[in-house]
């Protein structure tokens, strides 16, 4: 409202000079068109203010609103980006710690896997070495069995030898019908 009394005072003193001026100096300068155009324009200003002097006031407003909205967003972004770079300084710091463990985690598995093994090879010695040993005593009897049979044999042909040599064919006859004799008794 301060605005269109200023400007009404304006044209008003703008015209009290155009008066003056047309009175002293004659016609040169049609003073009389410029303050009808003065008016004119102080009007149209005027209604322009009045007009758009909620919209524009409420269009600054809501522009401030959102830059400081604007501002405090990108002011909780820099802190979230802020807080997240020290939380990745503070994970690069502990890295060559976490790179340590890690390696100590895998020695010890590699300790406990090499001692997992070196116990399964002996087991697998252990048995090996039990059927080793039961092919061993296995191999032992049969090749006594095959002595005893075959001493067995020898000592057969050693004795029909013996036979042989002790049986005259006289006894040979005497023993053939006696056991001829014997079959028929059973027989009867």
């Amino acid at each position: 409202m301060k605005l269109p009394l200023s400007l009404a005072f304006l044209a008003a003193a703008s015209a009290a000079a155009a008066a003056e001026g047309a009175a002293g100096h004659g016609e040169g300068i049609p003073w009389g068109d410029i303050f009808k155009q003065a008016v004119n324009f102080a009007i149209l200003v005027g209604a322009l203010v009045y007009f758009l002097k909620k919209p524009i006031s409420s269009f600054l407003k809501d522009r401030s609103e959102q830059l400081r909205k604007s501002i405090g967003d990108a002011a909780r972004a820099r802190e979230e980006a802020a807080a997240k770079l020290a939380a990745v300084e503070s994970r690069m710091a502990r890295l060559g710690d976490e790179i340590a463990e890690m390696n100590r985690k895998m020695e010890a598995e590699a300790g406990d896997e090499a001692r997992r093994i070196r116990d399964a090879a002996q087991a697998e010695i252990d048995r090996v070495r039990t059927q080793a040993q039961f092919a061993a005593d296995q191999e032992v009897k049969k090749a006594r069995m095959e002595l005893r049979k075959e001493a067995a044999d020898l000592a057969t042909r050693a004795a029909e030898e013996i036979v042989k040599q002790a049986i005259t064919p006289e006894d040979q006859e005497r023993l053939a019908r006696e056991n001829i004799e014997k079959i028929r008794g059973i027989a009867q």
